[in-house]
């Protein structure tokens, strides 16, 4: 769904096939995402940075175990539930035992939950999913799983952190919330409300909607709802060909507030935004800070390395 860094990926995958390589002789990673239609381009985004890791990290480097190269393997789910659980039955057969997704937290709650009876029912050829972008709270809460592994922060830690730069700004008074019409979607309306409330209480909500996820084509009529609303400020979890058309549709139609967003720097479309955007969207990421000093930059990295490292060696463990 959304787009990690590159150095991100990167070194979160090479976590994981250095873990996965210790366990098997030829790793193979199913990547399970939208590769056609309205989400084709972030997709394709994902599965591009998963590559570049398998390859620039691993097999350009002289492989694993004696010069074992690791392959990803593409399945497209046109970013349908239905869809992915028919993939992830032909990667299975495919005798592939690990599986990346990230576009869709719809698409993810699917897979966590037919892996895992996967799992109980074939103890023999156990299957472990990397979650690497799909954010929905409730997939590592009460639909949490030990074969699910998750290395990006959830909606509401991600709302957490952009609530505290909203309510830094006393000029806003009035806040429109708008989604995806899905389980990410309802929750990231969710984790706003409950974080504008504990920290703002001042702050009026004048609109809370959910859109069909793919499906809208003119954002205009939302667009114009939210300049009429008078609203201050806007809060958005869309993310691909969502994100860029209700941005741009916000912005064409009057609106000169800022967009609090999750996902505006994904699949080229900070650049499609241009310079109509500079000031306006703002964006809620993770990573390690170019501020900081290298050394403390390194020691950073270093600890999340062992720390994903140390659940991921568990879970690879449990394969054999």
């Amino acid at each position: 769904m959304k787009n990690l860094t590159k150095l991100g990926v990167v070194s979160a995958l090479s976590l994981v096939i250095g873990a996965s390589a210790a366990f098997a002789e030829n790793i193979k990673i199913a990547f399970i995402d939208p590769l056609s239609g309205p989400f084709a381009s972030t997709g394709t985004n994902g599965l591009h940075q998963f590559e570049f890791a398998a390859d620039h990290m691993v097999n350009e480097k002289g492989g694993v175990l004696g010069g074992t190269n690791f392959e990803i393997v593409a399945f497209d789910n046109k970013i349908s539930p239905k869809e992915s659980l028919i993939q992830l039955q032909v990667a299975i057969d495919q005798g592939i035992r690990y599986i990346a997704q990230g576009n869709s937290s719809g698409v993810a709650n699917a897979l966590t939950e037919a892996i895992d009876k996967h799992n109980k029912r074939n103890p023999d050829s156990r299957v472990l999913f990397l979650n690497y972008a799909a954010v929905d709270p409730a997939l590592t809460n009460e639909k949490c799983n030990f074969w699910h592994f998750r290395f990006d922060a959830n909606a509401d830690i991600k709302m957490d952190a952009l609530t505290d730069v909203m309510a830094a700004d006393e000029n806003m008074k009035k806040v429109y919330i708008i989604g995806q019409d899905y389980s990410f979607g309802k929750a990231v309306a969710a984790a706003a409300v409950s974080n504008l409330a504990s920290k703002r209480s001042d702050v009026e909500i004048v609109g809370n909607e959910l859109h069909p996820i793919g499906k809208v084509k003119d954002f205009t009529p939302y667009s114009r709802k939210i300049v009429a609303s008078g609203a201050d400020a806007v809060i958005t979890g869309n993310w691909g060909a969502d994100m860029l058309g209700l941005g741009k549709s916000v912005i064409e139609n009057g609106f000169d507030g800022p967009i609090y967003t999750y996902y505006a720097a994904g699949s080229g479309i900070t650049a499609a935004f241009g310079e109509s955007a500079k000031g306006r969207i703002r964006l809620i990421s993770q990573g390690v800070s170019t501020r900081l000093p290298p050394m403390r930059r390194v020691r950073h990295m270093k600890r999340l390395r062992q720390n994903t490292l140390r659940v991921i060696l568990t879970r690879a463990a449990s394969l054999t």
